[in-house]
């Protein structure tokens, strides 16, 4: 997710009215439907130091409940409302997604052939790329995001068409997911360049506009005409601050840049749900919904944020498919600075759930947990087993030694004394912040899964390798990130 934050690596009232046109009717349920709802959001937000939230829930083609909690600046004190526009971090993923496989539909881009047929202005390597990859994360590709500070519209061509294979690419095409927002940032550039027009402006005429998404934008000077919520920062329980500047980088719009609110990205989900259709208007196709909804490339290993929302994932174009206690969902999470925000999308049930807050990182699991609980037939949480050490041999432990790379994270497993340890080295940088450099002890925990607690932290975070054809661990997945194993130079 982007801008997901990466845990420990990483820096880290009322309804909205029917007075906008052809927005989705209200259906208010009771209030004491959501009484319940309200206190696990109430207690979250305090439990993670969070300012504040906007909550909307659908059922079948209509908002049945939207409300903001808390406050949307700390400063001010002013209270959050369901029509404040937040930014979503890699919740634009979904966005951007279903305006690339629009055009594919229009025969202007094929999926599954290399992109430089279509557009002009990538490296040879960059070119052979599909679609495809770049939508589901499959294409090799290393994860980075600018926070600054490119601010022209001219950014994203400039980013694009300067990208160099050599650094860009981890590993070779198909070979597995690894969350790339770099991906997204190409998908962005193709749409841009297959219609001629920005890709701020191709996105507002093609989803925006025609699903009633009024408020929706990537452009900040047109998000501050809008109520906006304000980012914040928090470190443990000290006040939250507010984040300043407001953090934009055009070329990576198309990655994580999106503001909305959740009754506009509700409107996205209704008419997700309803064969494309809200409003009486068909504007997604039923086909587009099928392809962004189809499962594609396995993922790995995820940081389990929110609890359960990952085991067995699998994604498709924009978005993570998954069996949850027995349902069916589509979900997507992001978070930026200032900001996180999920969705869920539950269509056999026509149910959806959207949860912005304004903090740095904040994804509110335990409030979607319960939205999930309150409104489909989930089966009963499954009890967590508990995880003892498998014992490892010195000649696993030597299998499984050695260098892992993507970018600028470099893994080392190494073998002292008898034991595994791992070393993680991410320098300083523009994007990513602070960098890490330390060492753990590893513990085996299962097939290909292993454990370590990082410096300063309680509890352990996990990983997995993943063997090649010979059996030798070929990546080391965490995080939703792949690393390639590499052979030292003699």
């Amino acid at each position: 997710m982007v801008h997901m934050l990466k845990r420990w690596r990483l820096p880290i009232v009322t309804l909205l009215t029917q007075a906008l046109i052809a927005a989705p009717a209200f259906a208010q349920q009771p209030r004491s439907d959501y009484r319940e709802f309200e206190k696990v959001v109430l207690a979250e937000l305090k439990e993670t130091n969070t300012p504040g939230a906007a909550v909307a829930i659908v059922r079948g083609d209509r908002i049945v409940y939207a409300k903001g909690f808390g406050v949307s600046n700390v400063e001010t004190g002013a209270p959050v409302t369901p029509d404040m526009l937040f930014r979503v971090g890699s919740v634009t993923k979904m966005l951007t997604a279903a305006v690339l496989v629009s055009l594919s539909e229009e025969g202007k881009i094929t999926l599954g052939a290399p992109v430089g047929y279509f557009v002009r202005g990538l490296d040879v390597r960059l070119s052979r790329l599909t679609a495809h990859q770049l939508l589901s994360h499959s294409a090799g590709l290393i994860d980075f995001a600018h926070t600054c500070c490119a601010q022209e519209e001219s950014a994203l061509a400039a980013e694009i068409r300067g990208a160099k294979d050599a650094d860009y690419f981890f590993t070779e095409p198909g070979r597995i997911f690894s969350y790339s927002n770099p991906s997204y940032h190409i998908a962005g550039y193709l749409i841009q360049e297959l219609t001629g027009k920005p890709y701020a402006d191709v996105m507002d005429e093609r989803l925006f506009r025609p699903l009633g998404m009024t408020h929706t934008t990537y452009r900040p000077t047109t998000a501050m005409t809008f109520p906006l919520a304000q980012g914040h920062d928090a470190v443990g329980t000290a006040r939250p601050t507010l984040v300043r500047p407001f953090v934009n980088n055009v070329g990576d719009w198309p990655s994580g840049y999106a503001y909305t609110n959740v009754t506009d990205l509700a409107r996205f989900a209704i008419a997700f749900m309803n064969g494309g259709r809200i409003a009486r208007k068909q504007v997604l196709s039923p086909s587009l919904i099928a392809t962004l909804s189809t499962p594609y490339v396995d993922v790995p290993f995820s940081w389990d944020v929110p609890p359960g929302f990952f085991e067995g994932a699998r994604y498709g174009h924009g978005f993570f498919i998954q069996e949850h206690r027995g349902v069916h969902l589509l979900h997507h999470g992001g978070t930026i600075n200032g900001f996180g925000a999920f969705v869920v999308i539950v269509p056999e049930h026509r149910f959806a759930v959207i949860i912005f807050a304004n903090r740095t990182g904040a994804i509110l699991g335990k409030s979607l947990e319960k939205a999930l609980e309150l409104s489909l037939p989930l089966k009963p949480r499954p009890q967590a087993p508990l995880k003892q050490a498998v014992p490892m041999t010195l000649a696993e432990m030597e299998n499984y030694a050695g260098t892992y790379v993507n970018g600028a994270l470099k893994i080392e497993l190494f073998v002292r004394d008898g034991k595994l340890f791992r070393k993680e080295s991410y320098p300083t940088t523009v994007e990513a912040g602070p960098g890490r450099d330390f060492e753990a002890p590893v513990t085996k925990v299962g097939t290909n899964r292993f454990a370590f607690t990082p410096p300063g932290e309680i509890t352990a975070a996990e990983f997995i390798l993943v063997p090649g054809s010979g059996g030798r661990p070929e990546y080391l997945h965490s995080f939703m990130d792949a690393a390639r194993r590499v052979e030292a130079r003699p």
